[in-house]
């Protein structure tokens, strides 16, 4: 399609992909925020974000001129085809999306629009959201559509330009397919919908996947009473394409930005319209109890006390191939080993060393980390853990490390020396086949 004209309000994770992808398919795009000092930066393609492909994006489409970054909305706005609104919706305290900064964004353009611009939320948003902001706008020359993101963090580019689904919902099917056509240059599939179908979408997606998560979890401590190798009876349920290979290997708990935020989401809808999500309740709950059964691990590898213990833990991020530490399941167990009396420290490889994070003293090197300790923890599945010379590590004295990722090399890890505590593994004469 030929070249749009588009505003995208908010330069966080998802709003500054959204720019800078919208301008490499071909679009001229502003992306706007209040914090002056990300605009500057971004203006000098300054790009603080761990993304891999982002930085290059925005430093070559600043250079065409498809991109541009300015502080706080402009005063004229008439020229802009697409308003995309990609502000956060964090959690409120009664766990429902907290709206304040959509309201506030509708509110600031209501007036500065040219008619039949299309509105465009980015954002994750209740069920009826839409409906909702269209009344606020109360500009009936201007639609307002819901476009939610599916972009993984570590592949936030890839996912936005090489995306399994477009999803698209609105009353006004014009402004619909409007918005749909901005992302012809990617050849994906495109689901057009009302507004609630595709808010829902999102919510739907990630909480499935929370359920995936937590199912194994469980699965893996069944695992361990039965005497099965979680390992194995995850790759059994792989090659059955109903459930399919993704979101089955057991973990500290799940977290980040998204899924903890989602599932509260979904939940307070559910309660809202008076329909019980039990399962996702469980879902919830189950990875409530995770950090604390991981603690027990490490508990149990130290001699039943933490008091004065040093342990080394190895990955703070939610996940590995990011530097987002937000409701990271690894610090939710640093902070309960720290509240057990643990001396904590800490290595990831995207979380500068010589400062603290929480309860955890950050290193620079995995084996400082490791140095002292009496038991060390595996939390994020980044490869190169499964790569550190083990041998040097048991050679230093280290008797214990609790894999909570299921990472290690067991053979290796054994052969050093080291006692080696798995997730999902036998409790008694275990019987791994992972060399």
């Amino acid at each position: 399609m030929a070249s749009q004209r588009i505003a995208v309000v908010g330069a966080g994770y998802v709003g500054l992909t959204a720019a800078a992808c919208f301008a490499r398919l071909g679009h001229d795009v502003v992306c706007v925020d209040v914090d002056k000092a990300k605009v500057d930066a971004l203006s000098r393609a300054d790009v603080s974000l761990h993304e891999p492909g982002l930085a290059p994006i925005v430093s070559a489409e600043l250079g065409t001129g498809r991109l541009r970054f300015v502080h706080g909305l402009p005063d004229d706005l008439s020229e802009v085809d697409f308003v995309f609104v990609a502000v956060p919706t964090p959690t409120g305290a009664d766990g429902a999306a907290d709206l304040n900064a959509v309201d506030t964004v509708l509110d600031q353009v209501r007036d500065r629009l040219s008619a039949n611009t299309v509105v465009v939320v980015k954002s994750t948003i209740p069920v009826g959201t839409v409906s909702r902001l269209t009344a606020l706008l109360n500009r009936p020359d201007i639609a307002v559509v819901s476009n939610p993101e599916f972009l993984r963090e570590g592949h936030a580019v890839e996912d936005f330009l090489h995306p399994q689904r477009v999803v698209v919902g609105s009353e006004n099917q014009t402004a619909a397919r409007r918005v749909a056509s901005l992302y012809a240059g990617t050849r994906a599939p495109t689901l057009i919908t009302g507004s609630a179908s595709a808010e829902l979408v999102k919510y739907a997606s990630n909480c499935f996947l929370a359920m995936k998560l937590s199912y194994v979890n469980s699965l893996a401590e069944l695992c361990e009473q039965l005497g099965a190798d979680i390992a194995d009876v995850t790759e059994g349920m792989r090659l059955d394409q109903r459930i399919g290979s993704t979101f089955l290997t057991p973990g500290p708990g799940w977290g980040g930005s998204c899924l903890p935020k989602d599932t509260k989401a979904l939940l307070a809808t559910a309660l809202s319209a008076e329909v019980d999500f039990s399962l996702l309740d469980a879902t919830i709950a189950t990875n409530s109890r995770q950090a604390h059964r991981v603690v027990a691990k490490v508990r149990d590898a130290a001699g039943g006390s933490l008091t004065g213990v040093r342990v080394g833990l190895l990955g703070l991020t939610f996940k590995a191939g990011t530097d987002d530490v937000r409701d990271s399941p690894a610090l939710a167990v640093a902070e309960l080993l720290a509240a057990e009396g643990a001396e904590l420290t800490g290595y990831d490889p995207c979380v500068p060393g010589g400062d603290a994070v929480g309860s955890v003293r950050v290193v620079a090197s995995p084996y400082t980390a490791i140095d002292g300790a009496s038991v060390v923890v595996v939390l994020t599945e980044w490869p190169e853990f499964a790569e550190l010379d083990w041998k040097r590590v048991g050679d230093g004295g280290r008797a214990v490390v609790v894999d909570t990722r299921d990472l290690l090399p067991v053979k290796k890890v054994r052969e050093a020396g080291i006692r080696l505590v798995a997730v999902g593994k036998p409790l008694v004469g275990q019987n791994n086949h992972r060399e």
